[in-house]
């Protein structure tokens, strides 16, 4: 076999094979979320019918799904959370990012491992004593009490993230601000945040993915259906007992994933150059 040929067959047999499998493997369940949202009742539960492509498509399931169900409401909800706890998250996570990273004090190191193994702490092992909390300010069954809640996982993560690229970004620039005439507040804000955007962008849409699909929090702290999350409502309000409304489920987990999609398609390059940087620097 000559050389040529046998780098053809390595890069098929190591890189587009297992490429392929894994791609098949992420994208399946999303597939036949799609096809299944599409379906009829009769042929989605016909077991003769054809399991992998829809013979007769049709909006019966989303129309089922928005006349039965407040899922605009929940997708309020669920938008609403997600944006108002990452831009706290984010607020917070630059200043201390920014602390950890570029300001020398005792126990900066030790401070951030704290703060990352907080991040690290089960949100199952967290969630009984702020039931206490969410209680205590007099906002159960509300949508507060998820925005005061999140943020005590998304603060830790965005910290960290935010320290690594904040140490990416080199002194010399922000020291020659300094020297111009700007405080260490001026400069964070004119020289580091606009270097920075990566990193933040980055954080802020991880922040939003964790927030719209953060389960068990919602789950304790909401039980009134109008104010539900769509990661909650879907499972809660669609599944009764043992009947399981297949296509509508189908369809409302379609729509609560599309504005998910939307944000990384529109913020793809940010997402790839922020998860570089905090992979490579810290």
């Amino acid at each position: 076999m000559s050389r040529k040929r046998f780098r053809i067959v390595r890069r098929i047999f190591g890189l587009y094979l297992p490429l392929a499998a894994f791609l098949f493997f992420a994208l399946f369940p999303f597939y036949w979320m799609l096809i299944s949202s599409f379906k009829g009742n009769p042929e989605l539960y016909n077991l003769q019918a054809n399991r992998l492509w829809i013979t007769h498509p049709t909006l019966e399931q989303f129309q089922e799904l928005f006349a039965r169900t407040a899922v605009l409401q929940w997708l309020w909800n669920s938008f609403f959370v997600s944006f108002l706890t990452s831009m706290i998250s984010m607020t917070f996570g630059i200043m201390a990012g920014y602390a950890l990273a570029r300001l020398r004090f005792p126990g900066a190191q030790a401070f951030g491992l704290a703060t990352f193994v907080t991040y690290l702490v089960p949100t199952t092992l967290i969630f009984i004593p702020l039931a206490s909390v969410v209680q205590a300010l007099g906002l159960s069954n509300s949508i507060w009490s998820l925005v005061v809640t999140y943020p005590t996982f998304l603060v830790p993560f965005c910290t960290w993230m935010l320290i690594a690229y904040f140490k990416s970004i080199p002194r010399d620039m922000e020291e020659c601000a300094m020297i111009d005439g700007c405080g260490r507040i001026g400069a964070m804000v004119r020289i580091v945040l606009p270097m920075a955007i990566p990193g933040v962008v980055f954080s802020g849409m991880f922040s939003f993915t964790l927030s719209w699909n953060e389960f068990v929090y919602a789950l304790t702290f909401i039980s009134t259906t109008t104010h539900k999350t769509m990661s909650v409502a879907v499972p809660t309000e669609l599944i009764r007992g043992d009947a399981y409304f297949w296509g509508e489920l189908m369809a409302a987990s379609l729509v609560g994933s599309v504005p998910v999609a939307l944000l990384y398609s529109f913020f793809m390059d940010y997402f790839v150059s922020g998860l570089t940087a905090g992979a490579l620097k810290g």
